[in-house]
């Protein structure tokens, strides 16, 4: 298969990819490793929380996407890395339970500059849930090599 480019993702597109159930045991686990807050670490002590009951980290949200984002089409890439986050919203709890889904949106793409063998695509990822209901928003950037006969 060939990877795919700057050229292939066109400004305007919106794709939505990802299947991803979270547990009870990986929200935990998560938060034990990285983000040892009580409302992540354990439901009875969740319950004295503002939400209430056992949610997942943010940061753990995050990590999910990445992972179904790599999954979904950023392994078959040909990227470069990024030059980091331009916004990134925890908008709704994740509950043990949830499904995940992600939708990304093309913002924009352009030429580096500096390097016209690069191409740099603005992207919007939502996270919703299994009602649809929009999770985490995360906007950034990526930098995609452009096609040879292209640069």
């Amino acid at each position: 298969m060939d990877l795919l480019h700057c050229e292939d993702f066109p400004v305007g597109e919106v794709i939505v990819f990802g299947d991803r159930i979270v547990t009870q045991e990986e929200i935990i686990a998560f938060a034990r490793e990285w983000d040892p807050q009580p409302f992540h670490l354990d439901a009875e002590a969740a319950k004295d929380s503002q939400i209430g009951e056992l949610i997942a980290s943010g940061w753990h949200t995050g990590s999910l996407v990445m992972r179904m984002m790599c999954d979904a089409y950023l392994l078959r890439a040909a990227s470069e890395g990024a030059p980091g986050i331009d916004e990134m919203r925890w908008l709704k709890p994740v509950r043990p339970g949830d499904r995940l889904s992600v939708r990304r949106t093309t913002l924009a793409a352009r030429v580096s500059r500096s390097r016209p063998q690069i191409g740099i695509v603005d992207f919007q990822f939502e996270a919703m849930n299994q009602t649809g209901e929009t999770v985490m928003l995360l906007k950034s950037a990526a930098f995609i090599r452009r096609r040879t006969e292209a640069a």
